[in-house]
């Protein structure tokens, strides 16, 4: 924790900065901040330290860490975040701590997945250090006090006659998502129904949206929203069988973009959605309309056990994708093909 607090003073001056103020700032030696400081240069940060100046930092590496975090969330919010160096899934990681009693909240990043998954158990192309994979972890009865006497039932339309609110809950966090790549990117992405994240028509990210039942009441107690973002890679570095559907936020911006500053905007726009839900419906609604890639597109539905084409003509308000078939008959779609 010292190196990651004295990495977000350092970055957070513009100027030098005494190795004696950094230490009366986090209650630590200076034996303690030379031993960071010689830490940091050997993950490849550029320090410079004169004498009766002290430090300077002037160059870093793309790195998620929690110093690299800190300067750009709420103070504390980091105490609740994992940064961890390789993992099979951040949501299966995140899955056991929430087991084990982890907070609302809790967040996990990782610098590589070995088995990410995407929707339909489908395999999630997750590099080291090129990419976002995130999972944060809600605590149904804390972040959602409106909803949280409903039970798994309501996701059975047939049941009730209405869709369960968590159901639409990864149409929110596409919008988030989208929010986030917006403040941080100065673009807004599109939206492929249900929560495909595209740039240029490229996916470059996606979601996957756990959920875990209490077996005994059917009461949804948590939900771990996976969020994977490509960033950095190449087309080259994409397998050839995904290269003309798939893409990076910087090839398609023709930009850098600052990978911890975009994961701590993910981390604000999801801590922001648990405040919104589900009372700010409309204006997540109206959002993921204006901005859903789908609609007026020919899409394959499989319907009766049989895939038939039809065209996307609207976003319902329970974010179900309305479709039209050659026929004239129309239908409310809630899942995927």
């Amino acid at each position: 924790m010292t190196k990651d607090s004295i990495l977000a003073i350092l970055r957070q001056e513009k100027d030098y900065i005494s190795g004696e103020k950094i230490s009366q700032a986090i209650g630590v030696s200076r034996a303690a901040v030379n031993a960071a400081v010689k830490s940091l240069r050997a993950e490849g940060y550029e320090i410079l330290s004169t004498t009766n100046k002290g430090y300077l930092l002037t160059s870093s590496p793309d790195l998620i860490s929690i110093g690299e975090l800190m300067p750009f969330l709420p103070e504390k919010r980091t105490d609740r975040i994992l940064c961890l160096e390789s993992v099979n899934s951040t949501n299966k990681y995140l899955r056991d701590l929430a087991y084990e009693g982890a907070p609302h909240g809790q967040v996990v990043l990782a610098h590589k997945q070995t088995d990410g998954k995407g929707r339909s158990g489908s395999s999630f192309f997750s590099p080291k250090d090129q990419g976002i994979y995130l999972s944060y972890l809600i605590l149904c009865d804390e972040a959602f006090t409106e909803t949280s006497d409903l039970t798994a039932s309501g996701n059975d339309p047939a049941a009730t006659g209405k869709t369960h609110p968590y159901s639409t809950l990864s149409a929110w966090v596409a919008v988030a998502v989208s929010d986030a790549i917006e403040k941080v990117c100065g673009i807004r992405p599109q939206i492929g129904w249900i929560n495909d994240i595209l740039l240029h028509g490229k996916k470059c990210g996606g979601i996957l949206t756990e959920l875990s039942i209490e077996s005994e009441t059917g009461k949804i107690q948590s939900i771990v929203i996976g969020i994977g973002l490509n960033i950095t890679e190449k087309k080259t570095d994409f397998p050839k069988e995904l290269r003309e559907s798939v893409s990076s936020l910087s090839q398609e911006l023709k930009q850098s973009v600052n990978r911890a500053q975009l994961a701590a905007a993910l981390i604000n726009s999801l801590d922001q959605l648990c405040i919104d839900f589900p009372s700010r419906k409309e204006r997540y609604l109206s959002a993921y309309r204006t901005h859903c890639s789908t609609l007026n597109k020919t899409v394959s539905v499989l319907r009766s056990g049989k895939e038939q084409t039809a065209t996307a003509t609207a976003v319902n308000d329970d974010f179900s994708l309305q479709v039209t078939y050659p026929d004239g008959s129309m239908e409310a779609v809630f899942t995927r093909k």
